[in-house]
């Protein structure tokens, strides 16, 4: 199956000081053990540079420089498979916004609901399942849904 990666849960698989690493490292590991095939979008590598580049004094932004940042992509590049954006996903994606009476930030989710749809793929592995609850046929996978016994803590 393939599962497509948010660009939160790709900003944190490269940063060790995040809380959420480590899960995030087995939920990759689960999730490719049992032979799914992992995939982001375009949109996520933009999202990604922006949190990567964006001064650590700025909401969430991590401050990197330009060589750091792009080391961190290529790493990214060759883990995850980037799916281009189409024609088709525009138009579905002009569907999804009309249709679900998407408004604000949320355009950036229809965009990802409209890439998996074009696509075929169906679940998402994400830190912001609600975010795509509004979609028929699309999952959200937690991370932290896919820890196996012994990466929980008592």
């Amino acid at each position: 199956m393939f599962v497509l990666v948010d660009s939160g849960i790709l900003l944190r698989f490269l940063e060790p000081s995040d809380p959420q690493h480590a899960a995030i490292r087995g939920a990759v590991r689960t999730l490719r053990s049992r032979g799914d095939t992992l995939i982001t979008a375009a949109q996520n590598m933009a999202e990604f540079w922006n949190v990567c580049t964006r001064p650590a004094t700025a909401r969430g932004g991590l401050g990197l420089s330009i060589p750091v940042a792009d080391r961190r992509l290529r790493v990214v590049e060759r883990l995850f498979r980037v799916l281009p954006d189409t024609t088709s996903a525009y138009q579905t994606w002009r569907v999804l916004i009309v249709a679900h009476a998407v408004r604000g930030v949320q355009v950036h989710d229809a965009r990802l609901v409209a890439l998996m749809q074009v696509h075929g793929i169906t679940h998402i592995l994400t830190l912001n399942g609600g975010d795509f609850a509004r979609y028929p046929g699309i999952v959200a996978i937690d991370p932290t849904s896919l820890q196996s016994p012994s990466q929980t803590m008592p």
